[in-house]
């Protein structure tokens, strides 16, 4: 093979000298030895000292207040790490010792109703990136765990027909269903929880799962369309006293 040639493929003693330059710089650092890694872990300690209380602060004096100020109510010992995000106004209400992981987006059409409402019930958390659409109800019960991605809605988001599609008209009124959640649910990563669903108490969501139909108390439904795969141990009545 000629030196031109060779040069035109990036080959050859020059190129690849540059070539070893270029991994050397990427792959620099700054040496991190006996002497100096007690330096960089008092510095580490501080970094992340700085940032939780960063953290803490904004939640503090900005994320809560902002969110609460869009709240009808919210209850004692409420948590929560990020700002939510939130499109068109509804009804949002909060109970005790509410747990909000991450950041989650709640979202509101009120072409159709005139307050959609949100209502999370005593106890549950809210995992990261969940997300509600609401056109009319959905309702969350008490001590429920939602989830990463899990995604909540009472309405399609468009009509079916393709020509009111075309004409930007909203979802009409009567496929609009509200969406409840019982006590001590469990709904796993990632599942979808479709419009006119029911989701009885201490029954569990499996990952992934499309809820197109109502599922009954302490069963375990996952697939999409989701199906009951295993029945669970009904809580003693002296377990409720």
């Amino acid at each position: 093979m000629s030196i031109s040639v060779k040069i035109r493929r990036g080959q050859g003693p020059f190129w690849g000298t540059i070539k070893r330059a270029a991994r050397a710089v990427l792959t620099a650092h700054v040496p991190v030895g006996p002497l100096t890694k007690p330096v960089f872990r008092l510095l580490y300690g501080l970094h992340v000292a700085a940032r939780e209380g960063w953290i803490v602060t904004a939640k503090f004096l900005w994320y809560e207040p902002l969110f609460r100020s869009q709240c009808a109510s919210v209850g004692s010992g409420f948590r929560m790490e990020q700002l939510p995000y939130l499109n068109g106004r509804g009804r949002i209400v909060v109970g005790d010792r509410v747990e909000l992981s991450g950041k989650s987006t709640f979202t509101f059409g009120t072409r159709s109703e005139a307050e959609p409402a949100l209502e999370i019930g005593d106890g549950t958390f809210i995992g990261h990136d969940c997300r509600f659409s609401v056109a009319r109800s959905i309702t969350v019960g008490k001590n429920c765990l939602l989830a990463g991605g899990v995604k909540v809605s009472d309405f399609d988001g468009h009509p079916v027909d393709a020509e009111r599609r075309r004409a930007h008209e909203p979802t009409p009124p009567e496929a609009i269903r509200p969406v409840a959640i019982g006590d001590d649910v469990w709904v796993g990563a990632d599942a979808a929880i479709l419009k006119g669903v029911t989701i009885g108490d201490r029954s569990i969501v499996g990952a992934g799962a499309v809820v197109t139909k109502s599922v009954p108390p302490d069963v375990v439904v996952a697939g999409n369309p989701a199906r009951v795969v295993k029945t669970l141990s009904p809580r003693p009545a002296a377990a409720d006293a």
